[in-house]
């Protein structure tokens, strides 16, 4: 019988979303330090919904959203591509691709996601429709191409993101009044004018559940809270992890980019909440 994991990590995500391709390095190394005793489940948010209206004037809003995407860079050290075609219209194609990729193995759904992130972050042409996603993941090597499309479009995917894209929209309380320093703290963004309307999590937002407690660590952070975290929550797992290979879950590591502030590097204690007293928000 396989053991239950000693720890689950929640990831909010979404193709699209400049933050989460900027914090990439910083899980793929925690995800290789953590090893097998964890279990990590993306959530796709759809940062692009259907059904919102389209620019007036495409190129300048494509121009203006490659210039927020520099301004972002200019944290994250993350690549930026020279021109931006559009906008992508929606995320909907390459969240259900992506969310297809798993059937084929872990490392086939890192391949895709990974693929999809750079049509907009390296190539600057959006994989927003299901034919551009298809077009730009088919060369992968091992990927079978007639079965992603086919999972992709199948109504089990679209129903599984649709409850990542519910999931998204009922973020743990500790996030709502978030008061924190940076460019991308991760307070929970409005749906609306009015709080009625509800709030989503900032994308990426990392959620640690553990034997001992919750953290939630959201928006753009230092790579050592993440760390902070799986302390807080599954102590015996970071020491066991500790004294296997040492420093894996040391005091100070050091970003692969380092923040540009005081404000941005400065340590931050992860949101926490005992599970039993918030179990709604988080599956």
């Amino acid at each position: 019988m396989t053991a239950p994991p000693e720890l689950r990590v929640v990831e909010f995500t979404d193709p699209a979303c400049p933050w989460a391709w900027g914090s990439e390095p910083k899980f793929r190394r925690l995800r290789t330090q953590l090893g097998p005793r964890v279990s990590w489940r993306r959530v796709f948010g759809i940062l692009f919904d259907d059904g919102e209206p389209p620019a007036p004037d495409p190129a300048a809003e494509a121009a203006w959203y490659l210039n927020e995407l520099r301004e972002i860079a200019t944290h994250t050290g993350a690549p930026v591509p020279e021109r931006l075609a559009w906008v992508s219209a929606t995320s909907w194609p390459a969240s259900l691709a992506a969310k297809a990729a798993e059937a084929q193995g872990p490392d086939m759904a890192e391949a895709v996601l990974w693929r999809l992130r750079e049509t907009t972050f390296v190539d600057g042409e959006p994989a927003d429709t299901p034919a551009r996603v298809l077009d730009a993941v088919r060369a992968l090597p091992g990927l079978d191409i007639d079965r992603l499309a086919a999972d992709a479009a199948s109504p089990l995917t679209r129903a599984a993101v649709r409850e990542d894209w519910t999931e998204t929209r009922s973020p743990c309380p500790e996030v709502l009044e978030l008061d924190a320093p940076g460019r991308h703290p991760g307070r929970a963004k409005p749906l609306g004018e009015d709080p009625e309307d509800g709030f989503r999590y900032a994308l990426p937002t990392l959620v640690f559940l553990g034997p001992a407690d919750r953290a939630v660590v959201p928006g753009w952070r230092p790579e050592s809270e993440y760390f902070d975290a799986v302390r807080a929550v599954a102590p015996g797992l970071a020491e066991a992890i500790a004294s296997a290979s040492a420093p894996a879950i040391a005091p100070e590591i050091a970003p692969e980019i380092a923040p540009e502030s005081a404000a941005e590097s400065a340590p931050e204690t992860p949101s926490r909440v005992s599970p039993d007293k918030t179990p709604a928000c988080i599956n």
